[in-house]
């Protein structure tokens, strides 16, 4: 039986930028992570000062929290500009800064708090357990990881853990993967990923046979872990992290509201509260399926699975509709339970399992129109990646937020008071005199006071409770509770930006030692500050960061758990003859990769070019 939640837990939404960061806050997130104007992970989603400023103002309001990126690793030159926006992400009441560069650490910082990226490799417990010696306040785990490991590191250290929940995945270890910067000088670790896992590859082994032929090898799924929420709480993940830093506004939309859902049904029946306020109303029905997506996968939070991968497109296939019935010269039926509009964009694989799209011109009953001409046949699967519907509901729909209010109004001596409160204890309280003549119809000027006290449209405020506690009813005029209501939210709304919690934290420059006495270039240190970070902490030998300039041939440029000897089901942990002793990967300019697996730990490592 799972235990009672003894913690707050926190949604955490991406905003590509101000308009995301909006959307994700009004359907309920608890938090949105941002991209300042540079130094994030994605160089694609920067944003002004003003816009971050403006989605912090408005998060605020809610109790909810905005947390910058500043992801990346830096140069020498790069130091101090980087020092400056944090100071100036502080200023504008940012409430942590996502890091991944440990130079940083050496700058003298203001007291936000700061994150440890996922990008830092936070995989093992004696790695996070130093992130914390050192000062950050949240590690934000592995994609990778089980429950049982977060459930390790649970027990072994105190600082938050942040969880990914949904979204593409990427199928290196995080902050461990150069193939971008290898073959064209982008660097991941940089903001400028050229997404090479997204590219065809063929596999061949040793003998120069060819075991699969141009498909995507390297291409995963997306996450979708809802059905763990409650494991994953248990096992010590405070935060759940959608990815989609570069997705839009009806992606942000329908995935926070889905978890938002799914995370509070559980949080009812486990006597858990989320980290911010107010509730959220929105009028579709959010469904994952039915935007950007893959197809799904848990990855390996319960054990290591073969259906991770999307082998025949790096593209969305979207939601499952059903099967072809038959074909005819200018349609095709489906047999379906699900509504297709006309203007649907929909897929399916064809013979040699590559993805062919159409759009729908009309839709007559079970009869399809296509706009074109496709190769389907009776029997083909389809599926639905563009639904005009759920995408003009989400473009239109009614979304608000709200903070539960309640007033009490009484008379004291020759005074009218109206008392207002919220739903985290701030109060207000709006005084007038009172006119001393009493109503003829105190039943309905009681009515006609609740109904005017209700009407907060336009605030961050609803009322579920308004009380009028008088023996003997006042004559009031309703422009007059109209003014009292309106100064009692005004004041309500100034004591909730006073009393909205921001957490400072005064770090200091421990000389922890690091895990390990010597680094090679996956440390990715690429400037004289993290250089003296590692050095203070005992580490001799340190190799530069590969953007320095330091790729030579033969080098690793991944390291992934997916191992692709598991999923052709040759791997010899579970008995299979080791048939091919070397294998190679292919991509579509010929370039060539050696694979090379670590089965102790079951992971792949991928070089590129010939060597070691």
């Amino acid at each position: 039986m799972l235990e009672n939640i003894k913690r707050p837990i926190e949604l955490c939404a991406p905003a590509k930028d101000l308009e995301c960061g909006l959307a994700a806050i009004k359907c309920g997130a608890d938090a949105v992570y941002i991209g300042g104007s540079v130094f994030g992970a994605r160089e694609a989603a920067g944003n002004s000062i003003e816009d971050i400023e403006k989605l912090i103002r408005f998060a605020h309001q809610y109790w909810a929290k905005v947390y910058v990126t500043l992801n990346t690793i830096l140069t020498d030159d790069e130091l101090e500009e980087a020092r400056r926006l944090i100071c100036r992400f502080d200023d504008v009441g940012a409430d942590a800064v996502i890091i991944q560069d440990m130079g940083l650490l050496e700058l003298d910082l203001p007291d936000i708090p700061l994150f440890a990226s996922t990008q830092t490799d936070n995989d093992s417990v004696d790695k996070i357990r130093f992130l914390e010696k050192v000062g950050f306040s949240r590690a934000i785990l592995a994609r990778e990881l089980s429950v049982e490991q977060i459930r390790d590191i649970r027990a072994g250290t105190s600082i938050e853990l942040e969880a990914f929940i949904h979204g593409s995945l990427c199928v290196c270890c995080s902050g461990c993967c150069y193939m971008s910067y290898a073959i064209g000088g982008r660097s991941a670790n940089r903001g400028r990923c050229a997404q090479p896992c997204r590219r065809k590859y063929s596999l061949e082994d040793d003998k120069g046979r060819t075991l699969v032929k141009d498909r995507y090898l390297l291409s995963l799924k997306d996450y979708c872990a809802y059905q763990f929420i409650p494991q994953l709480i248990q096992a010590g993940v405070s935060s759940f992290k959608i990815e989609g830093r570069l997705k839009d506004a009806s992606y942000v939309k329908n995935t926070v509201s889905f978890y938002r859902q799914a995370i509070d049904r559980y949080l009812e029946t486990a006597g858990g509260e989320k980290t911010s306020r107010g509730k959220s109303h929105i009028s579709f029905t959010p469904d994952p399926h039915r935007t950007f997506n893959r197809g799904f996968t848990s990855y390996f939070l319960q054990s290591r699975q073969r259906d991770i991968l999307s082998p025949y497109t790096p593209k969305s296939v979207g939601e499952y509709i059903g099967r072809v019935n038959s074909v005819k010269k200018d349609f095709f039926t489906v047999k379906s339970d699900k509504r297709l509009n006309n203007g649907d964009g929909i897929c399916f694989f064809d013979d040699d399992k590559n993805l062919v799209g159409t759009n729908i011109n009309t839709v007559d009953g079970d009869r399809i129109i296509p706009n074109k001409q496709v190769p389907v046949q009776a029997g083909t699967e389809v599926y639905r990646n563009l639904d005009c519907q759920f995408e003009k509901e989400l473009a239109n729909s009614r979304i608000e937020r709200k903070v539960d209010i309640s007033f009490v109004l009484k008379q004291e001596g020759g005074s009218l008071v109206l008392y207002a409160a919220d739903e985290d204890g701030n109060k207000a309280e709006v005084r007038m005199p009172s006119t001393g003549q009493f109503a003829q119809n105190p039943d309905d000027i009681r009515d006609r006071i609740i109904t005017q006290l209700k009407k907060l449209g336009g605030t961050i405020f609803e009322c579920s409770n308004a009380e009028v506690q008088m023996p003997q009813i006042p004559f009031i005029q309703i422009s007059a509770i109209n003014q009292m209501r309106r100064q009692a939210v005004d004041e309500l709304a100034a004591v909730r930006s006073a009393n909205h919690p921001r957490i400072r934290v005064k770090r200091t420059k421990s000389d922890c030692p690091y895990i390990s006495g010597s680094l090679d270039y996956h440390g990715n240190v690429l400037n004289k500050m993290a250089r003296r970070f590692y050095e203070r902490r005992g580490v001799k030998d340190i190799a530069p960061a590969m953007e320095s300039g330091s790729f030579i041939s033969g080098s690793r440029v991944m390291v992934t758990k997916h191992c692709l000897k598991f999923y052709l089901d040759l791997c010899p942990k579970e008995g299979k003859a080791a048939a091919h002793t070397e294998l190679w990967l292919i991509d579509e300019d010929g370039r060539r990769y050696r694979l090379q697996f670590d089965c102790k730990q079951c992971r792949m490592e991928i070089y590129f070019g010939s060597g070691l």
